[in-house]
C-alpha cells in the first residue's frame, strides 16, 4: 500500500511514488492555478498553499482507496478534480484500470474534468449532471471533498445509489461531534485518521450505513 505519509510537502519523493506520478501531479497543479485565472476552481487565497491545501490533502484518502475491494470511486460534486484526479493519477501504477466517476453539474468544471482526465490519461466517465437528479447508481467508493455536510452525503448515498461499499470524506474541527449526531439517527461503522493537512481536521471511512427504523 501507498503510505500517504510520504506525499507530505516536499517530501514527496520515495521509491513508492515515481518521478513521472510527482511530475503529474505537479502538472496538475498547474493546470488549475492556470483555469483558476479564468473559472473559480479553488479559492484565490489558497493558490500559494495549492499543495499542501488541496494536492497532499486530497492525496491522504489513498490509504483507504488502494484496497484490494475497491476498483471503483465516484466523486460528487468533482469541481477542480480533488480528489479525484489527485487519486487517478496515484492509483494508476497500482490499478491502470482503477476506474473514476465524476458528477460535477457545472458546464465549464466538467469541461476542465475532461482535459485532465485525457492529459494524464485516466480512466474516467465526467458526468455533467446534478448528483441528486440520479437513481441507481454503483460504485465501490462514494467520495465527497467539500461538496456536502455529511448528513446530505449519507442521503445521497441511501436515495441515489443502488450498491457501495464505503464512503470516504473530510471533516473538520467539529467532525466526531458530527459523527456523534449521525449516530443517532444512522447505523454505520467507520475507521477515521488525523489529517496530514490540519490539526483539526480528520478523514473519514464508513462502511454498513443504514438508516436507522
Amino acid at each position: 500500500m501507498i503510505d500517504s505519509n510520504i506525499l507530505k510537502i516536499d517530501k514527496i519523493r520515495s521509491s513508492n511514488v515515481s518521478r513521472e506520478t510527482l511530475n503529474e501531479l505537479e502538472n496538475f497543479s498547474k493546470a488549475i492555478l492556470k483555469k483558476n485565472n479564468t473559472i473559480n476552481l479553488i479559492s484565490k487565497n489558497t493558490e500559494n498553499s495549492i499543495k499542501n491545501r488541496h494536492i497532499e490533502d486530497s492525496a491522504q484518502t489513498i490509504d483507504f482507496i488502494n484496497e484490494k475491494d475497491i476498483k471503483t470511486c465516484t466523486d460528487l460534486g468533482s469541481g477542480a478534480g480533488l480528489p479525484g484526479i489527485v487519486l487517478g493519477i496515484l492509483m494508476k501504477p497500482k490499478k491502470p484500470r482503477f476506474k473514476l466517476i465524476f458528477y460535477e453539474k457545472s458546464y465549464h468544471k466538467s469541461i476542465f474534468l475532461k482535459e485532465m482526465v485525457k492529459k494524464f490519461n485516466l480512466n474516467a466517465e465526467i458526468h455533467r449532471k446534478n448528483i441528486f437528479n440520479e437513481e441507481n447508481l454503483i460504485t465501490d467508493v462514494i467520495i465527497s471533498r467539500a461538496f456536502k455536510p455529511l448528513p446530505i452525503i449519507f442521503q445521497i448515498s441511501q436515495n441515489n445509489f443502488k450498491n457501495f461499499k464505503y464512503i470516504i470524506l473530510f471533516l473538520g474541527k467539529s467532525g466526531k461531534k458530527v459523527l456523534d449526531d449521525s449516530l443517532k439517527l444512522w447505523k454505520f461503522d467507520y475507521e477515521q485518521k488525523k489529517s496530514l493537512t490540519s490539526n483539526e481536521s480528520m478523514v473519514v471511512k464508513i462502511s454498513n450505513l443504514r438508516k436507522k427504523n
